[in-house]
């Protein structure tokens, strides 16, 4: 039993780099685009949450075993295999996409608030940004942010079995919603699904989580378990499967549509009451919250690193520009209090062409003997991986064509 005990905490012990990374993935537009598979499509969409959570699980912890193999960061890496241009481009491309997306999980992080005391979101945009960048300048970051993340995720859970309690949905509608199917126009949803979920951006970050975590707590490489980066990742898609399977049994049969995360928690009152509304409404402001400081973090950190400023918390410089991002997605959020069309457009345009190349950088060092050494991928690591390429490169193409060939801004 002592030594069940022993394993069972050591393994709790490498679960915050996983961690993190689920709770910047989840946030509120992730939240809106699971609401309304639900409310749309009702339980048929539940197998799309394995496909997705399968990938980004293959790549997360491909990027835990390049944060394991070597001291160096992942751009460095980069830099030292391919020059200095190819690292500078990732940098500057994911704190590009990271700054332009920031100002949702603002207004997320408002609305969530607002709509709880029945106030503006105004105030609680200032409040949690202010507390997001104080949270920068502790001494130990890299700790807080975990433990954060932790309560954040935690909170999330809580809030959604609560919604999920007054749901009450149907278990075989559940049952049958995980063997696929393909409602009519469900394309759009899947893609914008499966690339929220499928983040590849999110997944290099856990390298550099890994790293950080090593050198704030001076563990060593063998101390960093591929198992905790696997069961953030699954904790990912048990919240996606949770949204989806709540807006299904509450939205769906009352043909009720969700174009945002608040909407379905207003949806709610009427059915259930304000105790439903509430526990939704948590739920949001952990997703919005953890999001406001990891996509930030993300963008500050790999911009650091492409500049030379190196990828450490305990670089000012690195943590000025994460607080950059936090501005900048406040500025935006109480200027416009939406996420400008021009910038969704500019974002989306980055990230078509960074992240197939993000993720081909990422496979091909991890199949690097010589960089790995015994964390170089598997056979089987090997072709899932390739076959999550393929899937990046097309929803890609996918992209290119709406954004470019299909939007009537270029008509």
């Amino acid at each position: 039993m002592g030594n069940i005990l022993k394993n069972i905490i050591s393994w709790s012990r490498t679960l915050g780099p996983g961690l993190i990374t689920a709770a910047l993935v989840f946030g509120p537009s992730k939240m809106t685009i699971t609401s309304r598979l639900g409310a749309d499509y009702g339980y048929s969409m539940l197998w799309i949450v394995v496909v997705a959570i399968f990938f980004m699980a293959v790549f997360t912890t491909m990027a835990t075993r390049i944060g394991i193999a070597t001291d160096k960061s992942f751009l460095q890496t980069v830099r030292e295999k391919w020059g200095k241009f190819p690292s500078i481009l990732i940098g500057i491309g994911v704190f590009l996409v990271s700054t332009s997306f920031q100002a949702g999980n603002s207004i997320g992080v408002g609305i969530a608030v607002g709509e709880l005391y029945h106030t503006s979101p105004v105030p609680w945009i200032i409040l949690f940004t202010t507390l997001g960048v104080g949270l920068l300048f502790l001494r130990k970051f890299y700790t807080v942010l975990e433990k954060t993340m932790i309560a954040l995720i935690s909170l999330m859970l809580l809030s959604f079995v609560a919604t999920l309690f007054y749901a009450k949905p149907d278990l075989g509608g559940i049952a049958t919603g995980f063997v696929p199917s393909y409602p009519a126009n469900s394309l759009g949803l899947i893609i914008a699904f499966t690339a929220s979920c499928f983040s590849i951006v999110g997944a290099l970050y856990q390298s550099y989580l890994v790293q950080e975590r090593r050198a704030q707590r001076a563990s060593s490489p063998s101390d960093d378990k591929k198992s905790g980066s696997v069961a953030g990742i699954v904790l990912l898609g048990v919240m996606s499967a949770v949204v989806i399977i709540c807006a299904a049994a509450v939205l769906n049969p009352k043909g009720i549509k969700v174009n945002s995360a608040s909407d379905m928690a207003k949806a709610l009152e009427p059915i259930f009451g304000r105790n439903a509304s509430t526990f939704f409404l948590i739920g949001l402001f952990g997703a919005a919250f953890s999001s406001l400081i990891g996509n930030a973090s993300v963008g500050g950190t790999l911009l650091g690193d492409a500049l030379g400023f190196g990828s450490k918390f305990s670089s000012v410089k690195v943590r000025y520009l994460i607080a950059t991002v936090m501005i900048f997605g406040a500025f935006i959020a109480i200027r416009f209090g939406k996420l400008p069309l021009e910038l969704i457009i500019f974002a989306q345009s980055v990230t078509i062409f960074i992240v197939p190349f993000i993720g081909t950088a990422m496979y091909i060092v991890a199949n690097d003997a010589q960089i790995m050494g015994e964390h170089k991928n598997s056979p089987a690591i090997k072709i899932f991986g390739a076959m999550g390429l393929i899937l990046l490169f097309a929803l890609a193409a996918n992209n290119v064509e709406t954004l470019f060939f299909n939007n009537p801004l270029f008509k």
